[in-house]
């Protein structure tokens, strides 16, 4: 295929998946605007790279791993930064979203917060899914495992069990 037409193959998929990929780095970022800049930078990267895939059926997984890894650069690059304490002023407001399975996630490494988050939030296959993290399908089955063990711990943690 020639590279104007990988190009249009590449944003008709930008197009059609963009909630799908707006979750997937929220799912990481927590944070609306931090999310809808990294689908734009992670466009951006897509398209000017276009020319770089291969076939028509590694478009979808080759467009996760850029916002995954798009997102992993942010939060990176917010690690490194030191920001002085501003209080929040009254009547402003907290963009960040407050859920107990998305605070959950954050126990989870990188790898296994991908694997989850596409796997229930995106509703993908197991064999999508190691294609996106360019894993074998019994590794991801593993770290899906073990990340949903993590999950339950994390979220069943602080109940109260009641014995008669």
């Amino acid at each position: 295929m020639d590279s104007p037409q990988i190009q249009q193959m590449v944003e008709e998929e930008l197009l059609s998946s963009y909630g799908s990929l707006y979750r997937l780095a929220y799912s990481y970022v927590k944070n609306e605007a931090d999310a809808m800049d990294i689908v734009q930078e992670s466009a951006y990267k897509a398209i000017k790279n276009s020319s770089s895939v291969q076939k028509k059926s590694c478009i979808r997984t080759w467009l996760w791993r850029i916002v995954i890894n798009t997102s992993l650069e942010l939060l990176r690059k917010q690690q490194r930064e030191t920001l002085a304490y501003t209080p929040i002023e009254q009547g402003q407001e907290d963009r960040y979203l407050d859920f107990d399975t998305l605070d959950a996630l954050d126990i989870l490494s990188e790898k296994e917060r991908a694997v989850i988050v596409l796997r229930f939030f995106e509703d993908r296959k197991l064999q999508e899914i190691a294609n996106a993290l360019e894993e074998n399908t019994n590794t991801v089955k593993s770290i899906l495992y073990r990340s949903l063990k993590k999950l339950k711990a994390k979220l069943t943690e602080g109940e109260i069990c009641h014995e008669p």
